[in-house]
């Protein structure tokens, strides 16, 4: 396939994922209130990665995976230590580090641009 063909199915593409990208990230937000959305959302993320392969949404979408699982861990460890009094707040430091992730990810995202290392915490 030519280079030019390429980038016309990268461009015929780009809505769809796009409008995908965003409704996940949606979810993520969501999820903050209503827990399960995160999970759909991440379900969703893990099977559109491949499809997303080169283009921005592929870290977008690697973002929003690695936010889901790593803000599910400390919202397990959080559960474990609501039994010692500090698991809410820990709790609360997942929401809004999850907050943060989805903020700055979708405004990237709305300015067309990729995540620049899906795999930092910050």
């Amino acid at each position: 396939m030519s280079e030019e063909n390429s980038a016309v199915m990268e461009t015929n593409a780009a809505p769809p994922m796009r409008m995908l990208t965003m409704v996940v990230y949606g979810l993520f937000a969501a999820s903050v209130l209503v827990g399960f959305t995160g999970l759909v959302g991440v379900i969703i993320a893990h099977l559109k990665l491949k499809e997303a392969q080169g283009t921005i949404f592929e870290s977008h979408l690697r973002w929003l995976i690695r936010t889901f699982w790593i803000s599910f861990a400390v919202f397990l460890i959080g559960v474990l230590l609501s039994f010692v009094g500090i698991g809410l707040l820990v709790i609360l430091a997942a929401a809004i580090w999850v907050i943060y992730r989805v903020v700055i990810g979708f405004l990237k995202l709305n300015d067309g641009k990729a995540i620049d290392d899906p795999a930092r915490l910050f």
